[in-house]
């Protein structure tokens, strides 16, 4: 891959698409990527050994380690105890964000069973989105042959935009496979 990824070069021109349409008077207003964050929950996992397998999975497809999530209180109902880990989440900035977000766009979603867009209700107030995804399997780094360890995570993408519109101008700008408001998933 180059040394400036699809996702940044278009986020680079996202002023000029969108000055028209939302009134900017500067490029420093036109909406951009922050952050990144994968997270995935382990629920009941007790086995250690499952537990490794999502962390290094996950550390294989973000390229950076995830960090646990501990238990804030103890749940009797749910045999959880506080400070168990609950969850695995990895932060991406910089030049990891942009090189999974050209993973996830391009290489990922289009592997997914059954893909026909992400919804735009997706969208929040805040301009970030959240797309779920089923089978970690998607991306290339994993091993089909393990099938019995297929784990589920969510991705958030975390953007400066104003509203739900400008997010949703942008990300279509960006690349992100949105499907048309009228269609139906």
């Amino acid at each position: 891959m180059s040394n400036t990824s699809i996702t940044k070069q278009r986020q680079q021109t996202a002023y000029l698409a969108l000055a028209k349409d939302f009134g900017y008077t500067s490029p420093m207003q036109s909406p951009r990527i922050t952050k990144v964050v994968v997270s995935s929950g382990v629920g009941k996992k007790r086995d250690k050994k499952q537990l490794e397998v999502v962390l290094d999975r996950l550390a294989k497809i973000t390229g950076q380690k995830p960090s646990a999530r501990p238990s804030r209180l103890s749940i009797a109902a749910f045999k959880v105890r506080e400070g168990d880990t609950v969850g695995l989440q990895v932060t991406l900035r910089g030049a990891h964000m942009y090189d999974f977000m050209d993973k996830l766009i391009h290489i990922a979603l289009p592997r997914t069973r059954d893909f026909r867009g992400i919804s735009p209700k997706a969208i929040d107030e805040m301009g970030n989105i959240t797309i779920g995804i089923k089978e970690h399997t998607i991306f290339p780094e994993t091993s089909d042959e393990d099938l019995k360890d297929v784990f589920g995570f969510a991705v958030t993408i975390v953007t400066t935009a104003k509203s739900r519109a400008e997010a949703e101008a942008f990300l279509r700008h960006i690349g992100m496979p949105l499907i048309a408001n009228g269609a139906k998933k």
